[in-house]
């Protein structure tokens, strides 16, 4: 069974609203924020709705092992200028692992961070590891999924080799794995073309066993641009052909693949509607064929379904 699902929402009806929502796209996976990405605001779990949620999933052919949460992105433990700070970001991700014990979710995805101010990167890699071995102190069971980053600015993890320093440097291994993101190695500089040698120099490094979860995105710019822009499906520098490839790779094949391409515009301007494309791609994606026309079928989609 292809593991595949989407970003969705954590609203109102938090984790019963995500599981309603990646069942509408057809999804077997999927991935969510405990709240918004750009704060660290979070609202108390709702036992019942996880409940609920849990049995919706079982009746909709989605595993709870295959249902990820994402870190809120401006987490920063590369970062220690301000020991305050690196601090609260070293007590919120621990706090976000007990809110995922709580709901059953096994893996959570987190941006390494970023060297900033005079620090080498060298020093933020470190930041990170004592970061992670903190946070990882026998208190929570949910495990940590290293996300490979662009290279924008001094984004730390944009190498196999710098993501290898993070997690062979962690105490705690059972809890500590990689997020494969496609677009963000492309741009970091990795021909997702021959994602094979890539898997290969991975497995010597760090193991694939490490590997937890892929991020299946195009990309906006070349190879080795260091940007990190998502595109939609087939609609970016990467290509269709090259990520079915990769979502069909046998030693991928129990590892749960997440979409997160841009939401599609509305051609009426006035309007200003933004519609999700999960549904369509992930169609192409089990039929394993292009539709290049798939903007304009989403489209009509939601325009009749509203």
């Amino acid at each position: 069974m292809l593991i595949i699902g989407s970003h969705v929402s954590f609203g109102k009806e938090q984790l019963l609203g995500s599981t309603k929502e990646a069942i509408s796209y057809g999804s077997t996976a999927f991935m969510f924020y405990t709240g918004a990405p750009t704060n660290t605001i979070r609202k108390e779990i709702d036992k019942k709705l996880t409940t609920e949620a849990i049995k919706l999933m079982q009746e909709n052919n989605i595993e709870l092992k295959n249902v990820i949460c994402h870190a809120p992105y401006i987490v920063n433990l590369g970062n220690r200028e301000n020991e305050e700070k690196y601090q609260f970001s070293i007590d919120f991700i621990r706090n976000e692992l007990k809110r995922c014990d709580e709901m059953g979710i096994s893996s959570m995805v987190l941006h390494p961070g970023n060297a900033v101010g005079k620090i080498t990167k060298e020093e933020g890699l470190t930041n990170i590891v004592n970061a992670l071995n903190q946070i990882l102190d026998g208190t929570t069971k949910c495990k940590i999924l290293i996300e490979t980053m662009a290279g924008k600015g001094s984004e730390c993890g944009s190498t196999i080799e710098e993501i290898a320093y993070i997690v062979n440097n962690t105490n705690k291994q059972d809890q500590i794995g990689v997020c494969i993101d496609t677009c963000h190695i492309n741009d970091a500089g990795y021909d997702v073309n021959n994602f094979n040698e890539y898997l290969d120099k991975f497995s010597t490094l760090i193991g694939l066993n490490k590997i937890g979860c892929l991020h299946i995105n195009d990309s906006k710019n070349p190879k080795d641009s260091h940007k990190d822009r998502h595109a939609n499906i087939g609609k970016g520098t990467i290509g269709f052909n090259p990520l079915i490839d990769i979502i069909y790779n046998e030693k991928l094949s129990s590892i749960p693949k997440i979409l997160e391409t841009p939401y599609i515009g509305d051609t009426d301007e006035d309007k200003n509607r933004l519609y999700p494309p999960y549904k369509f791609e992930i169609a192409m994606i089990r039929n394993k064929e292009y539709n290049p026309n798939y903007f304009a079928d989403i489209r009509d989609y939601y325009q009749k379904n509203k």
